[in-house]
């Protein structure tokens, strides 16, 4: 378990627990960091909007978040991560009290789809991500660089949504607006990423269900997506979806759990190799399959020391996608044990084969439960309007 200290001086500095004394020092500071993003029904029934305006044009125009990394390198094994404590999980939303089999055909889940966000340039962007086990039903998990601003010295990306199942503009399920973003205060902070993930509540989805002329008076009042066009005035019809984990369910979290373990990452590739070849379209969901590393690997340009590994020949635009451990096909459920982070060309050949997770520990566990509680509410109401 590695902890970013701050000496009397004032200085960053990366260390281990090897003594008894700084670790008390060390424990005195809460580790969950938490930032608002639609912080009221107004902002959130304005950020459905964007990106539900125009048939979706601007989940359209959005192309995956380029990595935070300047260039792909091969990344180094070590022996620094390690469980803080016993092996803990949460069960799947519907699985509570049911075991998961062991089958190894491959079924996508329904509850990965992409996090669409406004980066600190103002291009539309998006990472994949998945719906996790909330008392609300109300949660997704991605990695802490698609929810704060690391280049843009902001907190939290701008018009933060998710859609689970998003293909081609459509959103099967609706659109999720981000309410609170939970991560590790070492990333929120220092952009550690050993701490790389994030868990975000969200609003209830919205969706909308159609078109209709109004008078002047009404498309002036109305909130919601509108448009003028031959002396006319439309509004887009909107509804109140649901939560989130009641419509696409919600994978289980687990953490402390031991290297090797065997995993299913799931998630949307999209950006090039390094050398320029492009494979993927970022149009649907692809699988890696494996055991994690035994051991930890670092890359010290991004503070890493305690990530695991798994080999995958994706590229960015995957990253955020749960790596889900005791995957069952049928139910198309499993246990998020990491998300991806990072990449990585370990043979020198210019094309990514390996992909990176922060370790899921105790401290992992803490952010998300301080996550699962928190309770959002709904941006439409029974008349199809969107709050103010």
């Amino acid at each position: 378990m590695k902890r970013i200290l701050v000496p009397a001086g004032g200085a960053v500095l990366a260390t281990g627990l090897l003594a008894s004394g700084m670790a008390g020092t060390v424990q005195a500071r809460a580790d969950v960091a938490s930032d608002p993003m639609a912080r009221n029904t107004a902002q959130a029934a304005s950020v459905a909007s964007f990106w539900l305006a125009s048939n979706g044009a601007a989940l359209r125009a959005a192309s995956a978040y380029p990595w935070d990394s300047k260039e792909v390198r091969k990344v180094v094994s070590k022996g620094g991560a390690s469980p803080d404590g016993s092996p803990g999980s949460a069960a799947p939303i519907g699985e509570e009290k049911a075991p998961i089999s062991r089958a190894q055909n491959v079924n996508m889940p329904k509850t990965t789809g992409k996090v669409f966000f406004v980066d600190a340039s103002g291009k539309y962007r998006w990472c994949s991500a998945t719906s996790v086990q909330s008392n609300y039903r109300n949660l997704v998990a991605t990695a802490g660089h698609c929810v704060y601003d690391t280049d843009g010295n902001r907190d939290v990306l701008d018009r933060w949504v998710f859609v689970p199942g998003y293909y081609q503009g459509k959103a099967p399920w609706g659109i999720y607006v981000g309410k609170q973003a939970f991560t590790h205060y070492d990333f929120d902070v220092y952009e550690d990423y050993d701490r790389d993930y994030a868990f975000v509540t969200v609003y209830n989805g919205i969706g909308f269900t159609g078109v209709k002329q109004v008078s002047r008076k009404d498309y002036e009042r109305f909130t919601g997506p509108k448009r003028s066009w031959g002396g006319r005035n439309y509004i887009l019809l909107s509804k109140d979806v649901g939560r989130l984990g009641d419509n696409v369910g919600g994978q289980g979290v687990s953490w402390n759990q031991p290297m090797g373990k065997v995993v299913r990452a799931f998630g949307y590739p999209a950006g090039p190799h390094p050398d320029g070849n492009r494979p993927y379209s970022g149009v649907t969901p692809k699988t890696c399959y494996g055991k994690t590393t035994g051991k930890a690997v670092g890359a010290s340009w991004l503070k890493i020391e305690e990530h695991i590994g798994l080999k995958c020949a994706v590229t960015p635009g995957y990253d955020g996608g749960p790596w889900l451990a005791n995957y069952s096909n049928g139910k198309r459920l499993g246990y998020v044990n990491g998300v991806t982070s990072t990449f990585a060309d370990q043979d020198g050949n210019d094309r990514i084969d390996y992909i990176t997770s922060p370790y899921f520990d105790g401290e992992t566990a803490s952010v998300y439960n301080s996550a699962k509680n928190v309770w959002s509410g709904k941006i439409v109401g029974p008349n199809g309007e969107l709050y103010k």
